[in-house]
C-alpha cells in the first residue's frame, strides 16, 4: 500500500519513532487480517496538532473540540466498486488525520508509549476507512476485536482492558 504522509506539526519528526515505518507495519498487519481489494492501493495520513484536527472535527462532525484521530473514507461504506469507470479515483481508501497533542496526552495518561498509541489510533483509523464503525454495541465489539487482534501481532496489549475514550 502506498501511504502518503503529510506532516503539519514538526513534533512528529522528532517523536522518537519512524512514523512511516509504523504506518507500513500497521497497514501490513491489517492486510494480513482483513481481505482488502487489491485495487485499494493508497491512503493519505495527515500528522497534525490539536488546532488543525479541531477545525476538521468542527467542520465535518459538528464537534468543536480536538480528538485523537479522524477518518475520511473515500467511499461511505468502505467498499470500492471494481466495475466503476472511475476506478483510478477509487484506488484511495481515504484519509486519516492524527493529532500529536491528543495522542501524546492520552499515551501518558494511559501509561502507554507514544508509538504504541499511535499504532493503535492508526489501526482504528484504517478500520474506519474499510467501513468498520463503533456506533452501536455490535459494531463496536467487532471493531474492537479486530483492533485487539491486529495490535497483538505488534506486541501491543489490549487497549480495551481498561476504559479508553474513542474518537
Amino acid at each position: 500500500m502506498d501511504i502518503d504522509i503529510t506532516i503539519k506539526d514538526e513534533r512528529w519528526q522528532s517523536c522518537g519513532f519512524d512514523v512511516n515505518t509504523a504506518l507500513n507495519l500497521v497497514a501490513g498487519h491489517i492486510y494480513n487480517i482483513i481481505e482488502i481489494p487489491e485495487y485499494a492501493t493508497e491512503m493519505s495520513v495527515v500528522l497534525c496538532d490539536d488546532a488543525f484536527i479541531q477545525r476538521l472535527n468542527k467542520e465535518y462532525r459538528g464537534k468543536d473540540k480536538a480528538t485523537n484521530v479522524l477518518s475520511f473514507p473515500q467511499l461511505a461504506d468502505g467498499v470500492m466498486d471494481p466495475s466503476s469507470p472511475d476506478m483510478a479515483m477509487e484506488s484511495s481508501l481515504g484519509d486519516i488525520i492524527v493529532s500529536y497533542d491528543t495522542i501524546a496526552y492520552e499515551a501518558e495518561d494511559q501509561e502507554k508509549t507514544l508509538e504504541d498509541h499511535f499504532k493503535h489510533m492508526c489501526v482504528h483509523g484504517m478500520l474506519h476507512l474499510l467501513g468498520y464503525d463503533h456506533i452501536d454495541n455490535d459494531e463496536a465489539e467487532e471493531m474492537e476485536s479486530l483492533e485487539v487482534e491486529i495490535l497483538s501481532l505488534m506486541g501491543i496489549k489490549n487497549p480495551y482492558s481498561e476504559t479508553e475514550i474513542m474518537a
